[in-house]
């Protein structure tokens, strides 16, 4: 398997990733991945594949939304989506891709990643309860469990604050649960 960056010509492959790996709720987190991949550029996130045998089998996405810290806001990346084919599951692709992710952020001025995810998943790369840390969600329909954050090295004490998502996540509504019954 090799991990690399997304190219262009991956866009086909990578939405087949999602909207296989998330089942019903595929299509809406396709159509965010086409949106946010035009937000990946220097400094503002990056986008990984795990290729097998010259197919995409996984994808994770790191973009870059605010932090509203009292001093000003900062720059920090979320990691959404991370999708694996279900045939291709429990291989450690997903942790690969989520570990190389961190790695090549680690090098960067980002002081901070987040997500919403399964903390029984997300805690072995480092990732904690936002709300744990002080930090604030930026929507009350994510789970607080759900709620997560990664410090690196860039990050210092006086960042703290809510979690303001970029535009493409509540253009496709793309952030928390909503109520079924609803």
């Amino acid at each position: 398997m090799e991990l690399r960056e997304e190219r262009p010509g991956d866009a086909g492959a990578v939405r087949h990733v999602h909207l296989r790996a998330f089942g019903d709720h595929g299509k809406v987190v396709a159509d965010l991945v086409d949106t946010l991949r035009h937000g990946i550029r220097p400094g503002g996130g990056i986008a990984l594949v795990a290729e097998a045998a010259g197919q995409v089998v996984g994808h994770v996405m790191f973009t870059r939304s605010l932090l509203d810290a009292p001093r000003r806001l900062v720059d920090v990346q979320v990691l959404s989506p991370l999708g694996v084919l279900p045939e291709r599951r429990r291989q450690g692709i997903g942790s690969a891709l989520v570990r190389a992710g961190l790695a090549t952020l680690t090098e960067t001025e980002s002081p901070l990643v987040f997500l919403e995810g399964d903390p029984g998943y997300y805690s072995r790369f480092g990732f904690t309860s936002g709300a744990d840390l002080g930090f604030r969600k930026p929507s009350l329909r994510i789970p607080d469990a759900a709620f997560q954050v990664i410090k690196l090295s860039a990050y210092e004490p006086w960042m703290t604050g809510t979690l303001v998502y970029s535009e493409p996540f509540w253009r496709h509504d793309a952030v928390g649960l909503r109520d079924p019954d609803g």
